[in-house]
């Protein structure tokens, strides 16, 4: 028995997913594909665009908050970062296993108001918002301050150009064998490159058809 397969938590993740895959946006509709492939990997108009779809919940998929829970409970990680809350589909995944570790802290970041509302809900409903901290504001600025010292465990997932820059914040406190999982990083072309090359000081490799999973070696 784990904290994310009993209740509360189980019933509440398998509602909100639900919630999910019925959710639609009509101003994201309005976007032509190409377009909006050019947005998602835009490191000036992010905060339009993504405030433009603050009706999508934009989650990780079931498969990847199984991987999430299972990465970080096999670590044992105590600290945890995650950037891009949305409605908190993901912290809740994170915030089980840490649970189920004996505790440990979560600083997850979300720029969009309404989002961070509904996350700390959820959290709230799912009896785990004692061991999470959402951040409101653009992660550039929230995830420069006020960190552990040594971090177990990232999610990137929120505008995908600015995954590198989010790393560089975050690296002077990786610690040796600190995983970072990128999901859809196929739209954060340098991020893959800098990740994967043999000097970088990570061993990366591609999970499922979205995730980017890098090991921390240096």
């Amino acid at each position: 028995m784990t904290t994310l397969t009993t209740a509360p938590l189980a019933p509440l993740l398998e509602r909100l997913f639900e919630q999910a895959d019925a959710a639609t946006s009509p101003a994201l509709a309005d976007i032509p594909r190409e377009e909006r492939a050019r947005l998602m990997r835009s490191k000036t108009e992010y905060l339009q665009f993504y405030g433009r779809m603050k009706d999508l919940w934009l989650p990780v998929s079931r498969e990847t908050g199984a991987l999430l829970y299972l990465l970080a409970r096999s670590t044992r990680a105590r600290n945890i970062v995650e950037f891009g809350t949305s409605f908190g589909i993901s912290t809740l995944h994170l915030a089980a296993a840490l649970r189920d570790n004996g505790g440990g802290r979560l600083i997850s970041s979300e720029f969009e108001p309404s989002k961070v509302a509904r996350a700390r809900e959820h959290l709230a409903a799912g009896g785990l918002d004692d061991l999470v901290e959402v951040r409101e504001g653009d992660a550039l600025k929230t995830l420069g301050v006020d960190l552990p010292a040594s971090v177990d465990l990232v999610l990137l997932d929120g505008a995908k150009a600015l995954y590198g820059d989010v790393l560089d914040l975050l690296e002077p406190r990786l610690r040796p064998g600190a995983l970072i999982v990128a999901d859809n990083a196929d739209y954060c072309p340098d991020y893959l490159a800098r990740v994967r090359a043999p000097d970088s000081g990570y061993l990366s490799i591609a999970f499922a058809e979205d995730v980017e999973l890098s090991m921390r070696i240096g």
